[in-house]
């Protein structure tokens, strides 16, 4: 990203106006961007098919679009400094189809928000600096959607948009998560993926008012003539998150077909670093980090791995006799798991919650490079035993399912 057109496209009394809002935002954003959404639904119902009304009822994409919005007055005249989340918002815009033309309805909605919520504190000067530097805000991540669309495009059997995928394999793997094989109706080629990436899939469900988009990491390794999901089914009783999971699990079948956009994703394992690598993953969080294990197999049969999983009990172990398989054929993986519920009979290496103690057991040195994933909670739990653990910072990389948050 370059952004010296960033610097010099604002004059200073608008940069300063903009981060004075800072601490305004900080206290009312994500009431300002609650009623954005309100006003945007409002205003263009039609953006339901686009945005997770899961995450909208949940208040996880309000705090998600605040903390980016607050990211971004902070460093107005130093975009490169939010250059990361750029870059993570980008992959998902690009992966959900979101179009530049788009961005102006964003901005006036969010602008009349901000106006709709500060009330008199929403001077002319103040709004007329946000607008300006929406805009700016708004180039960056054009420009750079743009270009993952042009990367996407170009690349063999790449597409964009939506492509027709036939589910060819449909397999229970637990007691929650079910796995879906798919293939390109047009039967043309796939293109590479790195692992830990995810596809979006467009639900058009019986009786839904709109279309559902999800994203799912691809939990087969790349290379195949296949995608692979593994989806949890989300308990949809007085929750609405389970509405695409359930659809998949219970009515989706063998020879039926789902739009899927081309794989995109920030989060990813790095082939060319050798250092020893630790793979751990909670519930449905083994996703993306199964298709890491498969892939370092593979392509760096050398590299010490030390795959670590956390599960409630032995019923929803997914993937279990698949990662049994690998260690079993290769001397470099070492396998361990965490049950927090075990039922009687269950074995499991640690019963309980991952402690620092029991991953120092596992890990024999801290210069490692760590990738973990999965739902908040476990995310929460484990990210200072990372820490603690004094492997430096830029060597722990994760993922969120669902709109990022601070950890």
């Amino acid at each position: 990203m370059s952004h010296n057109e960033v610097k010099t496209s604002l004059d200073p009394k608008t940069i300063e106006t903009v981060k004075a809002t800072v601490p305004v935002l900080a206290e009312h954003g994500e009431a300002i961007t609650k009623r954005f959404y309100q006003l945007l639904f409002q205003n263009h119902p039609e953006l339901k098919n686009i945005f997770n009304q899961t995450n909208q009822k949940r208040g996880r994409q309000p705090r998600a679009l605040a903390n980016t919005v607050y990211a971004a007055a902070q460093h107005i005249d130093q975009l490169e400094e939010i250059e990361p989340v750029v870059i993570q918002v980008a992959h998902k815009h690009r992966s959900l189809n979101i179009k530049p033309e788009q961005y102006p309805i964003v901005g006036e909605n969010l602008l009349l928000a901000i106006k709709n919520t500060l009330g008199d504190q929403a001077t002319d000067d103040i709004m007329s600096a946000w607008e300006k530097a929406y805009k700016v805000i708004a180039e960056v991540f054009i420009k750079v959607e743009q270009e993952m669309y042009h990367e996407v495009s170009h690349q063999t059997g790449g597409w964009t948009g939506f492509r027709n995928f036939k589910v060819t394999r449909k397999v229970q793997e637990s007691d929650v998560i079910t796995s879906f094989y798919l293939k390109p109706e047009d039967h043309g080629l796939l293109p590479a993926f790195n692992p830990g990436q995810y596809i979006t899939v467009k639900a058009e469900i019986p009786g839904e008012p709109y279309t559902h988009l999800r994203q799912y990491s691809l939990s087969d390794a790349p290379g195949q003539d296949h995608f692979r999901i593994s989806v949890k089914r989300e308990d949809s009783v007085g929750h609405p998150e389970g509405v695409v999971s359930n659809f998949l699990h219970k009515q989706v079948e063998e020879g039926d077909v789902l739009p899927v956009s081309a794989p995109g994703g920030d989060f990813h394992l790095d082939t060319e670093n050798d250092k020893p690598l630790v793979l751990i993953s909670g519930g449905v969080g083994q996703t993306p980090i199964h298709s890491m294990l498969k892939t370092v197999v593979k392509k760096q049969p050398n590299r010490p791995v030390y795959y670590i999983h956390a599960a409630t009990n032995d019923d929803v172990h997914a993937l279990k006799q698949e990662v049994q398989h690998i260690a079993a054929e290769s001397s470099q993986v070492k396998t361990f798991t965490c049950y927090s519920q075990p039922n009687k009979g269950d074995q499991s290496d640690y019963v309980g919650y991952i402690t620092l103690d029991w991953l120092k057991e596992c890990i024999p040195s801290s210069d490692c490079e760590i990738y973990f994933c999965g739902p908040e909670g476990f995310m929460k739990h484990l990210k200072p035993v990372l820490y603690e653990l004094n492997v430096p910072s830029q060597q722990i990389h994760y993922e969120f399912f669902g709109p990022h948050v601070d950890l």
